[in-house]
């Protein structure tokens, strides 16, 4: 399958013309749209919700991620991440570095490609589709391996006691994983100190928790509320965890 990731939005065309270069390049291939809605502008709030979704991803598939406020930097380097048989392509941001940190296998290639034609400020349809359109079809890449600890963000903290994604229901994801967490911890958020309880219908209507999520990190959610509108939650709010 080929995932795409992205903080594109589900309006205007930019998804759409992402995948007819996809379809057009790659016909066989499976297109999932993961999220288009990851943090705006934000590759290292995204890195933390990348690197949980990708946990179901099987060797052999594809992700294309693109959160990339640096387009048309001539500097910033163009991807392609195998980790444990996953392949990841996308912009050298930071997008990519916890992936990369947690995986068993890793190697990392720069790609020098690029298109005849070259948008500066489109580099998602321009050359990250159709390098993920090669991968997917077989076909050879201009591209060279660099060491993995050259990554940007290669270094970025393993947990990030912050929020790094609001959902629908208004529910804070956060950047920590559940499972290096007692159910006895507390989430301290401005002076006050909210409980853990195992899920929404463990708790009355109107109260404010902390549980493990379905992609195993730490998330604040109300019962029927919104965690985000009563705690004036956002993402990047920091919060602390208290034996």
């Amino acid at each position: 399958m080929l995932y795409l990731f992205t903080d594109f939005g589900w309006s205007g065309p930019y998804v759409g013309e992402m995948k007819a270069v996809l379809a057009r390049e790659a016909p066989v291939a499976r297109l999932i749209d993961l999220m288009h809605d990851a943090p705006a502008f934000n590759p290292v709030a995204s890195a933390y919700l990348l690197a949980a979704l990708s946990r179901r991803f099987v060797a052999g598939d594809i992700c294309l991620g693109v959160v990339d406020p640096g387009v048309g930097d001539e500097t910033r380097r163009v991807l392609i991440v195998e980790a444990d048989g996953v392949y990841f392509v996308g912009p050298d941001n930071g997008l990519f570095a916890l992936l990369a940190q947690r995986a068993g296998q890793v190697r990392c290639h720069e790609v020098s490609w690029r298109p005849q034609i070259l948008s500066a400020s489109f580099h998602g349809r321009d050359v990250f589709a159709p390098v993920a359109a090669s991968l997917q079809s077989g076909r050879s890449i201009d591209a060279h391996s660099i060491p993995v600890d050259s990554l940007i963000g290669f270094d970025y903290p393993d947990q990030l006691a912050e929020v790094i994604y609001v959902d629908h229901y208004g529910n804070a994801v956060t950047g920590l994983r559940a499972d290096h967490y007692p159910g006895q911890a507390g989430l301290s958020f401005n002076g006050h100190r909210y409980p853990h309880a195992e899920t929404f219908s463990k708790v009355a209507p109107g109260e404010i928790f902390w549980y493990g999520n379905s992609m195993g990190l730490i998330e604040i959610a109300v019962n029927q509320g919104s965690a985000c509108e009563l705690l004036a939650l956002s993402v990047g709010s920091k919060f602390v965890m208290e034996d």
